[in-house]
């Protein structure tokens, strides 16, 4: 049985800090369209400092993704900041020591939750829980086949999810008050989530 262990967990966030200092300006440009312009600087900053902690000073993988949240929350300015606080946050509280596909799949469940709640949002919002919320339904379903091939249809689901945002008008976030001129752009919150799920499915299981 394949579990995800602490040092697993620390190569998916380093993954995720390269993938977004790598996309950096393409999440900004995202988000000048239809935003704040700041959607790639804040995600950089953030995850720069999540980057910088070390594992071996946390007793488990949930502490670690508490210190993940918290410190997104802290460093990530605009909404994102709470939103990937949140996700990480009810994700550590949910995963398992020895997290198998199964108690994977459940903590990233916790997760989107949470950022639903949260961003008191829902699919078709034009948000990244419309990347989110497929990819939580497609691990679901390849579940029985293990963490890899799980996270790997997770992401494919997300990427199709963050694609089908661009004709979406968007309902929340600071895109809600361009009205239907918001239609016609991806949305950079989940561009930035199809990362996440891109650097798990390279990095656990």
């Amino acid at each position: 049985m394949t579990t995800v262990d602490l040092a697993q967990t620390q190569a998916w966030l380093a993954d995720f800090a390269a993938a977004i200092h790598e996309n950096a300006a393409l999440l900004t440009d995202l988000d000048r369209q239809i935003g704040d312009a700041d959607h790639g600087s804040n995600m950089d900053r953030g995850l720069t400092a999540v980057a910088a902690l070390n594992a071996d000073d946390f007793a488990d993988t949930a502490a670690y993704l508490k210190k993940v949240g918290m410190t997104l929350v802290s460093t990530v300015g605009g909404a994102s900041g709470p939103l990937y606080g949140t996700f990480f946050l009810r994700f550590a509280g949910a995963l398992p020591a020895a997290a198998d596909a199964a108690g994977l799949g459940a903590a990233l469940r916790a997760g989107v939750e949470g950022v639903a709640a949260r961003g008191r949002a829902e699919e078709g919002d034009k948000t990244m829980l419309d990347a989110l919320a497929p990819a939580l339904r497609a691990y679901d379903e390849a579940v029985g086949e293990g963490v890899r091939p799980a996270l790997e249809a997770a992401a494919a689901a997300a990427a199709t999810g963050r694609d089908a945002t661009v004709p979406l008008v968007a309902r929340k976030g600071r895109a809600s008050y361009l009205g239907e001129r918001s239609a016609g752009h991806q949305d950079p919150g989940a561009t930035s989530a199809t990362l996440l799920l891109e650097s798990a499915a390279r990095n656990l299981g």
